[in-house]
Parts: C-alpha cells; structure tokens; sequence
C-alpha cells in the first residue's frame, strides 16, 4: 500500500482518540502504520528534505488539522484525545474526514484565513552611524 495522505489518515486518528484516553504521537503513528498495513520500509520512507519520515509527517498534518477544528486537543505536550466536538463527528459515521468536512468548522476557517494571509515584510534596522 501506498502511504495514505494527511486526509485519509484524520478519521482511523480520530477513532484512535475517542477511546478517552490519551495518547502519544508515537502511539499513533505506530497504530496507523499497523492499521495502514505500511510495510517497515513505507514506515522508514523520508521526505525529500530527509529531516523526517513521510508517514509521521502526514500523521502530524492530520492532527494539527483537526486539532485547529477542535476535534482533537492537547492536554499536554505530545499527547491528545478527543473534544466533544470530535465524538460528536464520530456519532454521525462520516465516511471520511477531510479538509471539506473541516472547512464545516469556524476556527479551522480561521486557521486557513490566518496561514494564507499575506505577511508584513520585516524592516531591517539600519546600524547607527
């Protein structure tokens, strides 16, 4: 199997996370790679920059998007379970859970509007003379 994108991989997350405990990134990666069926080298894959594997890359999209839809949260540093808002999801069997389905959502609106908003060139401050 290919290894799935950031989009694919947000529903088996969310499911993962609405057993009410908290889990580690680490956990999650590895329980997605298992349900995935990612063979040890997809596992291992890096991303053309190197300075990561692909399949934990696009697990960490998966959880900063929903986190920013509030279907996810951090109760402390690398770990995460579900908000209400994610079980409520859940209850509706979505088939997937995608950027569409996030878009649904006023603060993963917010989010997009702020990383697509042009920024403020930074002005050099000129030595004295």
């Amino acid at each position: 199997m290919a290894i799935p994108d950031y989009q694919i991989a947000m529903l088996p997350l969310l499911r993962l996370a609405s057993d009410g405990q908290e889990h580690s990134a680490r956990e999650a990666v590895e329980k997605l790679a298992d349900h995935f069926g990612l063979s040890e080298e997809e596992r291992k894959e890096l991303l053309p920059s190197g300075s990561q594997a692909t399949f934990d890359n696009r697990m960490g999209w998966a959880h900063t998007y929903m986190k920013k839809a509030e279907l996810l949260e951090s109760p402390r540093r690398g770990y995460f379970n579900t908000t209400a808002r994610g079980s409520q999801v859940l209850l509706q069997n979505p088939d997937a859970i995608d950027n569409k389905l996030l878009e649904g959502f006023p603060e993963f609106r917010a989010f997009k509007a702020r990383s697509k908003a042009p920024r403020k060139p930074t002005t050099a401050i000129a030595a004295p003379p």
